[in-house]
């Protein structure tokens, strides 16, 4: 049952200590959400470890230009400097420029670009 599914994430992200989300909210609603992660693993452009992930930020379409999601990076960042991080990075593909304007609105700059290749064995 996907419900199943979604709460046991849920569950792990609560209890995973390298793991955060974030909740915007106002007059009692969810507005929109910031989910994180610590990577100690090399994160593409960054030159320190840990690393702040952003994983994905969303705001409802009707709160969006009001700060809402600067507010919820701004919770990340301190999340991760908190958790010893130097550096926040986060991703996204080529073709979503959208995701890529707001990125650098909320004040990330572009570090490089991969290209990811596979070969079946």
């Amino acid at each position: 049952h996907p419900d199943d599914a979604h709460l046991a994430d849920g569950e792990e992200i609560l209890q995973a200590d390298h793991l955060a989300s974030f909740i915007a909210m106002a007059d009692g609603v969810a507005i929109g959400f910031a989910d994180a992660s610590i990577r100690h693993d090399y994160v593409n452009g960054c030159d320190s470890s840990p690393v702040a992930f952003l994983e994905g930020i969303f705001v409802l379409p009707s709160f969006r230009q009001r700060g809402v999601a600067k507010q919820l990076i701004a919770a990340v960042q301190r999340w991760g400097t908190n958790k010893g991080c130097r550096e926040m990075a986060s991703d996204t593909t080529p073709e979503n420029t959208i995701s890529q304007k707001v990125h650098q609105a909320l004040g990330f700059e572009e570090t490089e670009r991969v290209i990811f290749y596979r070969k079946r064995c």
